[in-house]
């Protein structure tokens, strides 16, 4: 038999945008295969939604900041009206945008509010 275990406290953060950050990631790196393809208006969706989501987590946390960075995400992303970035620069932004989410959805977190 073993010590005794005490109850774990809950985490005084949460991180919301940890996730569509993570999804965006794996996205933007998995879309460089489809640059060109007819799938890559599903890549520029999924891109932009994600983005404008992980700017909404931001506002909501205080984390200003961010917003502007996922704005120019979702609008060089965006599927309706394209920006027309070809070749190295276009896998260079996939990349770069890969590494933003990822450390926006890090860094951007909530203080937990403690149920009632």
């Amino acid at each position: 038999m073993g010590a005794p275990q005490t109850p774990k406290a809950a985490a005084e953060y949460q991180r919301n945008a940890l996730a569509p950050g993570i999804l965006a990631a794996i996205v933007l790196v998995a879309g460089i295969a489809l640059v060109g393809q007819e799938y890559y208006l599903a890549v520029r969706f999924v891109v932009a939604i994600l983005a404008v989501i992980i700017g909404w987590f931001a506002i909501q946390a205080g984390q200003w900041w961010w917003a502007p960075v996922m704005l120019a995400i979702a609008l060089i992303w965006n599927p309706v009206y394209p920006i027309n970035i070809t070749g190295e620069w276009l896998v260079g932004a996939h990349i770069v945008g890969a590494a933003v989410c990822l450390v926006a959805g890090a860094l951007i977190r909530f203080r937990r509010t403690p149920a009632a």
